[in-house]
């Protein structure tokens, strides 16, 4: 486990600070990770607060990740965490330069890790899952307040299940496209920050192996994809991808 402060004493601090969920695979959190991870940047990991009353204070939310440098005011969306590495160290890119990968980029950021995206929707089905077998009580009342954060209903939960296959789709016919032309990235020919997202949130449907990524058995439960839509979806592509990714560029085993 990284040796974490808590948020209170890191928002004392100075210099690259980054903002954490702490016990598993978080996909924003391994995002962000990995961006710092590529650029060679260290940073002081701060625990994100059990009440998350400092964390508000702080940000005005209550969300891991968040990156915050010296005094300037906290990243929290993962594209201007990914702006902040950039800025902090050019070399190597994780942005494309040329104005139509740089869009198509940030697009396909976008389905993978905001709002309504891949992410964003699996999380509403698994906590739709979560709800149907959770007793009342303690737990269940935890799990509808936190999914009040992303407008939870019955509705958004069948929304959020067309949306994964749909994501899914497109993404492997984006790497599928990009393999014909030789290239095993999302966008051009090097590692942007698409792919790292990638590699971090196809934990939502395929965890690494535990000697790779150590966790619960009932948090790999949770994240392992049984529904047989979504493993029709769930080209081999996407999950090649996401190992090599690992492979090649992201630091094994994980640490949370």
């Amino acid at each position: 486990m990284p040796d974490y402060v808590p948020v209170k004493e890191a928002r004392a601090l100075s210099g690259l600070r980054l903002v954490l969920t702490p016990g598993g695979p978080g996909p924003w959190s391994e995002a962000a990770k990995g961006f710092f991870q590529v650029k060679g940047l260290s940073y002081v990991p701060v625990l994100q607060d059990p009440d998350n009353a400092a964390l508000r204070e702080w940000t005005g939310q209550t969300l891991a990740p968040v990156a915050a440098y010296d005094a300037e005011p906290p990243a929290v969306a993962l594209s201007d965490i990914l702006w902040l590495a950039e800025r902090l160290a050019p070399d190597p890119p994780l942005v494309p330069e040329p104005s139509a990968e740089r869009a198509t980029h940030f697009g396909l950021l976008r389905e993978i890790t905001g709002q309504q995206g891949f992410g964003w929707s699996r999380r509403l089905v698994m906590l739709g899952e979560n709800l149907k077998r959770q007793p009342d009580g303690p737990g269940r009342d935890w799990t509808l307040a936190f999914a009040e954060k992303f407008r939870f209903t019955e509705a958004a939960v069948a929304h959020a299940r067309r949306r994964v296959l749909e994501i899914l789709g497109h993404l492997s016919d984006r790497l599928r496209d990009q393999a014909a032309r030789g290239s095993r990235y999302f966008v051009g020919d090097a590692l942007t920050g698409a792919d790292i997202a990638w590699a971090a949130f196809a934990a939502m449907l395929a965890p690494l192996p535990h000697e790779i990524c150590p966790m619960s058995r009932g948090l790999r439960r949770m994240y392992t994809a049984t529904e047989p839509d979504v493993l029709a979806a769930l080209d081999p592509i996407l999950l090649e991808h996401r190992d090599a990714m690992y492979r090649d560029h992201l630091a094994t085993p994980l640490d949370f």
